[in-house]
């Protein structure tokens, strides 16, 4: 297997041997932005990235794994939602790229990947563009380059869950306050399954929460995530002095290391312990998704105080119907004993008070 970004065909009768490994469609995006599609087995992206198979089973579409943020020697294994990618601090391997959710993030990559000097080589001649384009594509490249992959799967995992949680709100709201106003068999149902899917729908939130606030909370696993920093230090021998001396072996490696690797002081010492770029990243992006699943608390909190007050207008309606009831009892009571003293003195005994009144019980009758 070539090292070079590039696929050396498998062997037949290697393939023969490993019937048990299924072949899968990836998309490989180098620094530059270039996509690959690649057809391969889970050993030949085992041993290109160099993970386990353990860590490689995780983007199992078959199976069911929580959104997971890994950080491995050479390699990030990402599994948010639809967004399963393998970042290495010089390319991309993006899981199943013809799927509908997954080709928007496949074109955002592509735009966002390459560095400045890139951009300015293909434009040829397009190099003269708005100060703020030049800001903005500057400001992106200080970034290392897993960290603007990395950036790129959080904010389309956010816009995928905003955009289900706004969905889900428009459909809500007037269903709920429609329960309120009218209660009926077809309200309820409606209701119910919005219920469903804001439950799964939460779920779902709150496992990539639970996994940015992880993150956040250690910062040894955020340095995991540092690959520009561990191929700086693995490159760059340093001096006894404390200086770095930048010996590159092949004039790939400074495409491999971003701009700000190279400038920041702390990456150049080496600092493992300095996670701030990150936490920021990590950070903008948690305050999102803890501000959709605030958005999803407060929708069931309305459904909530919909069926309260759907449950106390249910037991006024009981209230009314046991007062009928007991209307309807008081009425049959009375008319009961009318019935049993009508029928007492109706009854064919002799009463020697009776005598000269032979009509006074048809009135009663």
């Amino acid at each position: 297997m070539a090292r070079d970004g590039y696929i050396v065909p498998a062997d037949p009768q290697a393939s023969l041997k490993k019937k048990t490994a299924v072949s899968r469609s990836w998309i490989l995006l180098d620094c530059t932005g270039e996509g690959t599609i690649l057809d391969v087995d889970k050993y030949a992206i085992m041993h290109r990235v160099q993970i386990h198979a353990r860590d490689l089973r995780i983007l199992d579409p078959l199976l069911s794994y929580p959104s997971t943020i890994l950080g491995r020697e050479k390699a990030i294994v990402l599994n948010l939602e639809h967004i399963k990618a393998i970042i290495t601090a010089e390319e991309v391997l993006l899981r199943d790229p013809h799927d509908d959710n997954v080709i928007p993030i496949v074109e955002e990559l592509k735009r966002r990947l390459p560095p400045v000097n890139a951009c300015n080589i293909q434009g040829d001649g397009r190099e003269n563009r708005s100060g703020h384009n030049d800001v903005e594509v500057s400001e992106e490249d200080e970034s290392p380059f897993e960290f603007r992959a990395l950036e790129v799967a959080l904010e389309a995992i956010c816009s995928f869950l905003g955009a289900r949680t706004t969905e889900l709100e428009t459909d809500a709201y007037p269903a709920l306050d429609e329960l309120t106003s009218k209660i009926s068999s077809r309200n309820l149902d409606r209701v119910r399954k919005l219920k469903s899917a804001m439950t799964r729908l939460t779920a779902r939130v709150q496992k990539v929460r639970d996994e940015l606030e992880q993150l956040l909370d250690d910062d040894d696993d955020m340095a995991d995530l540092y690959l520009s920093r561990k191929l700086a230090t693995a490159s760059s021998p340093v001096s006894g002095s404390g200086a770095p001396n930048w010996l590159p072996a092949s004039p790939t490696i400074g495409s491999k290391i971003s701009r700000a690797s190279r400038a920041s002081f702390a990456t150049i010492r080496g600092d493992e312990n300095d996670v701030e770029e990150l936490e920021m990243l990590l950070e903008a992006y948690f305050m999102q998704i803890d501000g959709i699943l605030n958005k999803l608390t407060t929708l069931r909190e309305y459904i909530d105080d919909t069926e309260d007050y759907i449950n106390i207008q249910l037991d006024n309606h009981r209230n009314q119907l046991i007062q009928l009831e007991l209307f309807l009892s008081s009425g049959t009571v009375c008319l009961s004993i009318y019935s049993l003293v009508a029928g007492i003195f109706g009854m064919n005994i002799p009463y020697t008070w009776n005598d000269d009144h032979g009509y006074v019980f048809k009135w009663v009758l």
